[in-house]
């Protein structure tokens, strides 16, 4: 999507929102006057208080489509506040009212409609603040700012908001409690506040104070609000126990004891927040249930690097940019290979358990690890560093397992305890900035077996930070440094360095190798980048280290280790609107990563371009071209091979959002010596009704690649690799996958949201090969050159009637199909309380076949018995 509060993106959120009063003189903030309210304001949108009827703030200039023109419709703010809250009233007017976007959403929803929003930086560090957000049609969104220009809508407050439609356009009315925001106790108060409108038939968004295009900040433009005073900040205490009961039904397996078709699980929890004087906030959570979260997609994972989700659960991501590491200072994190590794991937707290089982017959495995409890601090301490701290305790987790009629236990995570710490602040206004982040994790084993397949422990620390160059914060220089160290036993330790995250068993390699001694593991990694924040020309460049031995996985995420990456991109942006165009920017850049060996492991040249139409429709296409390198991955631990040069091309193209019909189409391909890849995929949504959307986004993707991975067998016969073979294949795989998603929205508080996901996926190995030499890309193809292949038994002979041993392995042609979803009905009966009923069902299926036809594929999945879940889970909000 491309619309214009597109704020879950950064490049966006310096667009939200722009609001301003009374200019004191040009070099001057515009000041905005809050008066205390004599009288009860009823929230009904109808403003018909007497503290609304003075003049109010109206000055607001576009950003979009007419950057620094006067908003098109006039627009009036008035600001009010109580002992116990703060109130906002605007008369947003319209000569077109009947004209007026009311496209409903769920909460925390943004569609393209009419919009007003607030922005406050209670603390007023010129960096931070909150939003709060109401459509023409009632929704109500809100958020936290952050770095300036950046926001998260993970946050939800608990305040009322209302409108009303009219004759003369459209009126809102909110109230924030004090016990939603943060700030300092004093008797006089200046706080930092903006105030955005969206016209969404226009495209228009006019604030206060906005950000002009070709510069950057956001929260420190925002105008001073005064006139509050003589009130406190709140006592904060409030909890959220909830109650729930959900039944799990599955195709029962005949004689499985575990396994009897269904199963009734009650629970009862809380989550609680308390306010720990006026900057901290403690959140805790017992027993939590996450069962209104929406499933995570199938995948088909064929690579040697894990699958990464995102974390969707509520009590983690609530403020979770706090503890984002790295980021601070710029607003641009380019990236060209360069695969950032996570410091803390809150999934690890809660993951299924990783501990091996026992051979038996039948096996009862939890799904996942049970939080036993977690609480969270977050706010401002010691002169305005922004800290953090987590702490979470999983349980010691069992599988039940039957041999031979006789039933037991075993032991497949032990009790963990997880603790994140992280404080950051800046300087200077906002000039530098520095960060420490800590985190660790300790297992606590009963059964000693699993001493040697997980780490004891892990400690991860980091110091990141960043300097502007200029006084005009035009040049900014960003970093960070961490340091890892893992420890466990010498055969954890050994499986570690050989584990797809290292490779110390590389027999080429002369800068790493495996030591069978080591109780321990430690690596470092960190990066520096220079970004330009103004002007029309772009420029940022990077260079980034990541040691052979560095290891997050405990409690973070890493894709991969021992390399070096560097970049330096260059361009330059078009932003004043012409008959051609409304946005243009053109961007090249080179790149390359090597290992600590100093092996070229990736390279290449980037040139991307953006292009809005001036209907609104958006085209962004880019190219590269890759030189041969080397592959220090592909044998998995064995000898390097060659990457043959290539050529990549990507491009996509939205249409406007305002319509009733909206579609993205992208699509991408890659041609090199070793294969081709396509993938193209469509985005529909369509909205029938003004509260009624549908999106439906199917895929298609085709790897050809003559190196595809089979695996690895010893032989001492195979002297030019090292004394084992490494087999590949050609291989053809075909990916069909459909998404759909419903959105039915009855009023802001009442919505039911349906998510499917279906997927099909083939792969059809041939030409079985070895490889030939290190740092090539040339295989013995079995079947040729003295060598056979019988593909009734899958046996390939290197060397025919030679002493080379034979090689025997399975077929591993697949046809996976897989179809998952769930429907969520969500009332928040109350402010803060709500009720959900769900229902989640997911099917698969998996063939050793490598052809695909969809028809087949389609009825063998729709045949499969289905694992269903339903779920009643209510929520009740106390405050104090």
């Amino acid at each position: 999507m491309k619309s214009t509060l597109r704020i879950a993106i950064p490049t966006f959120a310096l667009m939200l929102l722009s609001s301003s009063v009374t200019a004191q003189g040009a070099s001057q903030r515009p000041v905005v006057r809050a008066v205390r309210s004599a009288e009860s304001i009823s929230v009904d949108g109808m403003l018909s208080e007497s503290v609304w009827t003075g003049q109010g703030t109206s000055a607001f200039m576009q950003r979009n489509p007419d950057e620094g023109a006067p908003a098109s419709e006039k627009t009036e703010v008035w600001v009010a506040f109580d002992d116990a809250a703060l109130y906002i009233a605007a008369r947003l007017h319209d000569r077109a009212p009947d004209s007026i976007m009311t496209t409903l959403g769920r909460r925390d929803a943004y569609v393209t409609a009419d919009w007003f929003s607030v922005f406050v930086d209670s603390y007023l560090d010129r960096r931070t603040g909150f939003m709060f957000s109401l459509s023409a049609a009632g929704t109500l969104l809100d958020g936290t700012l952050y770095n300036d220009d950046w926001n998260d809508f993970s946050w939800d407050g608990v305040w009322e908001g209302k409108v009303n439609i009219d004759s003369e356009g459209w009126t809102v009315e909110m109230r924030i409690p004090f016990s939603q925001l943060r700030f300092n106790d004093q008797e006089e108060y200046v706080w930092g506040i903006n105030f955005r409108r969206d016209i969404g038939r226009k495209n228009e968004e006019a604030f206060l104070v906005y950000t002009p295009k070709k510069e950057s900040g956001f929260v420190s433009r925002f105008a001073n609000l005064v006139g509050i005073e003589n009130i406190s900040p709140p006592a904060r205490v409030e909890a959220l126990p909830y109650l729930n009961t959900r039944a799990e039904y599955k195709k029962p397996i005949a004689g499985d004891p575990f396994n009897m078709g269904r199963k009734y699980l009650p629970g009862v929890g809380a989550d609680l927040k308390v306010g720990l004087g006026s900057n901290l906030t403690l959140d805790a959570t017992m027993n939590p249930d996450f069962g209104q979260v929406e499933v995570d997609p199938a995948v088909v994972n064929l690579s040697d690097v894990e699958t990464f989700f995102q974390e969707k659960r509520p009590f983690f991501i609530e403020g979770a940019n706090t503890f984002r590491f790295g980021r601070g200072g710029s607003t641009n994190y380019w990236s060209f290979n360069w695969a950032e590794p996570t410091i803390f991937y809150s999934r690890r707290i809660g993951r299924a358990p990783s501990g091996s089982v026992p051979s038996a017959d039948y096996v009862d495995k939890p799904v996942g690890t049970h939080i036993l409890g977690a609480g969270k601090v977050t706010g401002k301490v010691w002169d305005y560093w922004n800290i953090g701290i987590v702490n979470a305790v999983t349980s010691r987790e069992y599988a039940r397992i039957q041999s031979a009629g006789t039933r037991s236990e075993v032991e497949v995570e032990p009790m963990t305890y997880y603790g994140i710490a992280r404080a950051q602040r800046d300087f200077n206004d906002g000039k530098q900035g520095i960060g420490v982040i800590t985190t660790f994790t300790n297992r606590m084993f009963d059964d000693q077996r699993l001493r040697n397949e997980m780490n004891a422990n892990a400690l991860v620390g980091g110091l990141d930070g960043w300097t502007f160059l200029d006084s005009e914060k035009t040049y900014v220089i960003t970093g960070w440094l961490a340091g890892s160290r893992v420890s466990g036993s010498p055969n954890r330790m050994v499986s570690l360095q050989r584990s797809s995250m290292h490779y110390f068993q590389r027999p080429d390699a002369t800068h790493i190798g495996v030591d069978s001694t080591a109780t321990s593991l430690s690596g470092y990694a960190g990066r520096f980048m220079l970004n330009k924040q103004k002007g029309a020309t772009n420029l940022n460049a990077a260079i980034g280290f990541i040691s052979p031995s560095f290891n997050t996985n405990d409690l973070g995420f890493i894709w991969r280790t021992d390399y070096i990456n560097a970049h330096i991109a260059a361009g330059y942006k078009w932003t004043e609107p012409t008959d051609y165009y409304r946005f243009l920017g053109l961007n090249t850049a080179l790149f390359s990563s090597v290992d600590f060996e100093g092996n070229l492991t990736w390279a290449g040249w980037w040139i991307g371009v953006n292009y809005e139409l001036p209907n609104y429709y958006f085209i962004w296409f880019n190219t590269a071209y890759n030189p041969e390198t080397l592959n220090a991955r592909r044998t998995r631990g064995g000898p390097l091979t060659v990457n043959p040069p290539g050529n990549e091309f990507v491009m996509g193209i939205s249409t406007d959002s305002r319509k009733s019909v909206v579609f993205e189409l992208f699509g991408f391909t890659y041609q090199s010596k070793s294969g081709n890849n396509y993938h193209t995929e469509l985005s529909a949504e369509w909205k029938p009704a003004p509260n009624l959307t549908v999106r439906v986004g199917p895929s298609y993707s085709v790897n050809k690649t003559q190196s595809q991975w089979v695996g690895a067998f010893d032989d001492p016969t195979a002297t030019a690799t090292y004394g084992r073979r490494y087999l590949f294949s050609d291989f053809h795989q075909r990916t069909l996958a459909a998404n759909v998603r419903l959105n039915w929205t009855f009023s802001p508080e009442l919505s039911f949201q349906l998510f499917t996901q279906s997927l099909i996926s083939s792969a059809d190995y041939f030409k079985f090969k070895e490889l030939a030499r290190p740092k090539s890309y040339d295989f013995l193809i079995y079947g040729e050159k003295g060598s056979t292949f019988d593909e009734s038994t899958f046996t390939a002979d290197p060397d025919g009637n030679g002493p080379a041993a034979p090689i025997q392995f399975s077929n591993p042609d697949f046809n996976f199909k897989s179809l998952r979803g769930n429907a969520v009905f969500r009332w928040e009966y109350m402010p803060g309380s709500t009720l959900f009923l769900v229902w989640t069902q997911s099917r698969s299926d998996y063939e050793n076949l490598g052809f695909f036809r969809f028809n087949r594929s389609m009825e063998r999945l729709w045949n499969v018995k289905p694992e269903n879940i339903f779920m009643v889970k209510i929520t009740y909000w106390l405050s104090t």
